[in-house]
């Protein structure tokens, strides 16, 4: 394979990219409360600003969310006792180092995950993850509004809201889709501004929650007994794949940084931040489902609190899911210029919206598809975990130096390579999701490995298996590129 130019002659956009909104206003063009006017185009060292900080109280609030309660009891669920299954929420933690070192790519490149990635795949090969990726953005905001709406809705009866039924929901479901949209329709500076004081609160009430939850705690040997393999595998999925869902983000909110922001400052400002809130919030979970079933988690942990505790925890589900939902939809923008629609990122997002509205009201009052959602989501590891290989391997080949300008261009740029397609990444990824596949354990897909594997889920493993080939296929080939690039 030949090695990759870094000199370019064509630095025109790709078909139907978004063109470059910089109208050189400086910071003023990221503000609080003022629609942000970059989309993916590259971020000008005149309009950097923040710092590693900003990182800690994105992730620690946009993970301040009761999914990390609910995948807590899951794995009490699977079989494990409660410091086996506090060993798995620790460990799926831990995975924030790396989400977060993937930022520095939005530092050396001013620009979106999903755009760095085409040095991974090529410009055409990249398409189909970042149609997935939105497809998966776009879930996942359907399930927090949806688990934020019946939050809201139950909070407003408690009120004594009269009507009830159909329109207290659709109220609940208006009022959190508009915070949501609010938010990360005004752009990146509002979202940062917004998760760290929304993190403030819900810190507290999650503290408290932790108060109530955790004296009770059942921390003796599993009731199933052992978890066997399959348990663990299974609950190590549902740990891993929380924080592995954020790895086609972190450049989108890093990409603002001051190029002289250091690898090191970004890694720990954004893992600590992601550990702290996933650990506090996955324990809750796992010291709640030693106590009481946890079929139906917000009803299980409500039985575990004081009466005049209700609304407040009403309020932190409410809180978390919108807090979430706000990264989600603000990602998805990005992404869907990406994908070449010609829109300005503030209305792309409209497209996002009306995707997540539709999807919510379907879930609240037509059918409850939300569990098959969740199904369907969570078969995608399949393709995201070895994604995330490729992309790994390539950053560290690349010692995460692009060329800006080629990750912009169509064909004739440095990543246009065969017909707009990376072999060795596709092949590293074909190689990713054929174990991916074969080893995985989900309600709507069996591989046929599994029950020869004793029952484990090894899908996540597609990431080593990728990034292993990816290796072996691209290191000598690829170079990184200069450092003023």
């Amino acid at each position: 394979m030949a090695r990759q130019p870094t000199d370019v002659t064509d630095r025109s956009g790709p078909p139907g990219a978004a063109p470059p909104a910089h109208g050189g206003t400086g910071v003023s063009s990221d503000e609080v409360f003022q629609v942000e006017t970059h989309g993916i185009d590259p971020i000008p060292d005149e309009d950097r600003h923040g710092s590693a900080k900003d990182l800690f109280w994105l992730w620690f609030g946009s993970n301040l969310t009761f999914t990390y309660v609910i995948n807590g009891a899951l794995a009490v669920g699977f079989g494990l006792s409660f410091w086996q299954a506090t060993t798995t929420v620790v460990i799926g933690g831990l995975t924030f180092f790396v989400i977060s070192a993937a930022g520095l790519s939005g530092i050396r490149t001013g620009t979106a995950t999903l755009v760095i990635s085409r040095a991974s795949f090529g410009v055409l090969g990249n398409f189909p993850a970042g149609l997935l990726n939105w497809v998966v953005s776009i879930g996942y905001t359907i399930v927090n509004t949806v688990v934020g709406t019946l939050a809201l809705e139950a909070l407003l009866a408690d009120l004594g809201l009269r009507g009830g039924g159909d329109t207290a929901r659709a109220l609940a479901l208006v009022i959190t889709l508009a915070v949501t949209f609010a938010v990360a329709m005004w752009g990146h500076a509002t979202v940062q501004f917004a998760e760290r004081w929304m993190a403030y609160v819900l810190a507290a009430g999650f503290g408290v929650l932790l108060v109530f939850l955790l004296p009770g705690a059942d921390t003796g040997a599993a009731s199933g007994g052992s978890a066997g393999f399959s348990g663990w595998t299974l609950a190590f999925v549902v740990m891993l794949a929380g924080p592995f869902s954020y790895l086609p983000m972190p450049a989108d909110y890093t990409r603002y940084l001051p190029r002289d922001t250091s690898l090191r400052s970004i890694t720990w400002s954004g893992a600590l931040g992601g550990l702290i809130s996933s650990l506090a919030l996955g324990v809750a979970g796992v010291a709640a489902a030693t106590q009481a079933d946890m079929t139906d988690a917000v009803a299980g942990v409500e039985k575990l609190l004081p009466g005049w505790f209700r609304p407040v925890f009403l309020l932190l589900v409410l809180g978390g899911s919108v807090t979430n939902s706000i990264l989600t939809l603000y990602s998805s923008s990005l992404n869907l210029q990406v994908l070449g629609i010609p829109w300005s990122r503030a209305r792309a997002i409209i497209v996002s919206v009306a995707v997540t509205a539709l999807g919510s009201l379907a879930a609240l009052f037509l059918v409850d598809f939300t569990e098959s959602l969740l199904s369907f989501l969570s078969l995608l590891i399949i393709v995201f975990a070895p994604w995330g290989g490729v992309f790994l391997a390539d950053m560290l080949i690349r010692r995460c130096r692009y060329d800006t300008r080629s990750l912009h261009a169509g064909r004739g740029g440095a990543y246009w390579y065969r017909g707009g397609f990376h072999p060795a990444g596709m092949t590293a990824l074909a190689a990713g999701m054929a174990f991916a596949a074969l080893t995985c354990d989900s309600e709507l897909w069996t591989g046929p490995l599994v029950a020869p594997l004793g029952g484990g889920d090894l899908t996540l493993l597609g990431s080593v298996v990728s990034a292993l080939v990816y290796w072996v296929l691209a290191r000598r080939a690829l170079v990184a590129a200069p450092a003023d690039s």
